[in-house]
């Protein structure tokens, strides 16, 4: 099993960028298909952006064209740069690994775009 950790979270103003890091250790972390997801106050999780272990990556449409998730096998570390932040991109961003039956989830790290 992999183990996650997120960090990056911060308070931006409208507009403003962020950039999400998730360390992983403890398996091959190339292996894994990763995941960004978030949950907003009073909401179900939802998934940001996804990346295959081949590198194929998909959006939510809510943020295609201002988020990009990468991943740097050689680090161990996913990414998922943010820019053109809004207010209702505000939530707790939480990593995902996925692997046949194997997934894991870091503790999260708090987003909050406000002016």
């Amino acid at each position: 099993q992999v183990q996650l950790v997120e960090s990056g979270g911060g308070l931006v103003q409208p507009g403003g960028s962020l950039r999400l890091s998730c360390a992983a250790s403890g398996s091959i972390f190339s292996m894994y298909a990763m995941g960004w997801y978030r949950q907003a106050p009073g909401k179900q999780r939802e998934l940001v952006a996804h990346i295959t272990s081949g590198g194929s990556t998909n959006y939510a449409d809510s943020v295609k064209g201002r988020f990009t998730i990468s991943r740097e096998n050689a680090k161990n570390t996913l990414y998922l740069q943010m820019n053109s932040l809004k207010p209702e991109d505000t939530a707790v961003y939480y990593c995902n690994a996925r692997r046949g039956p194997f997934e894991s989830w870091g503790q999260g790290t708090q987003v909050t775009v406000s002016s």
